[in-house]
């Protein structure tokens, strides 16, 4: 790396090789992001008020229901139920090679509500109130090396 030439919104920064070329290092924002989310993205990690008993996914600083401090960590169980459910044709960046998909809301077994694409299961079988398991799956390929990005989905829950 020769020289820092600019830093574009916060998402990509920018230096000139040795080539004499600009070159931009992917999304390092998003990077340090994916991170510093490790434990929410593969176990499920959410906070229990000691105040109102409450479970909370994502983890706060405050909890959204009694306003108190939030916490301890807990570890949800990663089981619940489909509340509505949509498909989507146009993803976001990112996951257009995966279009179409299904993505849930899921109701976890503790009472926290989750969006989440669904895996292992077509279209025509989901159901509303369908019970369903969290799984840690592929999510998507980041950037131009490819870095691979892995997190949560949901699939049914076999009896």
């Amino acid at each position: 790396m020769r020289d820092l030439i600019g830093i574009d919104g916060m998402q990509h920064v920018s230096y000139r090789g040795f080539d004499g070329h600009s070159h931009v290092i992917h999304d390092i924002m998003q990077t340090v992001q994916h991170w510093r989310t490790r434990h929410q993205r593969y176990a499920l990690a959410g906070e229990v008020c000691p105040h109102c008993a409450r479970h909370i996914f994502p983890p706060r600083d405050v909890c959204p229901y009694c306003h108190h401090s939030a916490g301890p960590v807990h570890e949800m169980k990663g089981s619940g139920e489909i509340y509505s459910f949509t498909q989507l044709h146009h993803p976001p960046a990112g996951f257009e090679d995966q279009a179409p998909y299904t993505v849930a809301l899921v109701q976890l077994d503790e009472g926290p509500m989750l969006t989440a694409q669904l895996t292992d299961v077509e279209w025509e079988e989901v159901k509303i109130g369908m019970r369903v398991e969290m799984v840690t799956r592929k999510l998507r390929e980041d950037g131009d090396q490819g870095q691979v990005l892995y997190g949560y989905k949901f699939r049914p829950a076999w009896p």
